[in-house]
């Protein structure tokens, strides 16, 4: 019981990713669909840390931001995901406010560890990665 109580079970787990996954995805989508929103205000002035341009640089966030974030929620290519929305992160954390106060590129630091660790662990049994690869294994007779 004390173990139990300690470091809790494999459902309480699960539980727990799913909360971080839908919380952290919900957060990232309103970020891309305010982008979505602005896109024409604020188009010509979006960072280009790649040098793609800064409408491709925005398109690319927002695509990532709106559509991994959705796939987030749903637990749905969850590591293919994390890793579009972690690495968004890292450019912003390390090329877009590199040079930045802490107060400036902290949120970014915290998407990228929330979307590391999702990464790390998985998406956790309530999501459709789960159950798409509990329907793809073989029927034992």
């Amino acid at each position: 019981m004390k173990q139990r109580i300690l470091l809790g079970s494999p459902k309480q787990v699960s539980y727990g990713l799913l909360a971080l996954r839908v919380a952290f995805g919900c957060f990232m989508l309103v970020h891309g669909l305010q982008k979505v929103i602005g896109f024409s205000t604020i188009s010509e002035g979006f960072p280009d840390p790649l040098g793609m341009g800064h409408q491709l640089s925005l398109v690319c966030a927002i695509a990532t931001e709106v559509g991994c974030s959705i796939l987030l929620i749903l637990g749905l290519g969850t590591r293919v995901a994390v890793s579009g929305l972690a690495f968004t992160m890292f450019v912003a954390l390390f090329l877009v406010h590199g040079s930045d106060p802490w107060k400036a590129k902290e949120l970014a630091a915290v998407y990228l560890a929330v979307y590391t660790v999702i990464f790390i662990t998985g998406p956790g049994e309530w999501s459709l990665d789960q159950v798409l690869s509990k329907q793809s294994e073989p029927r034992k007779s």
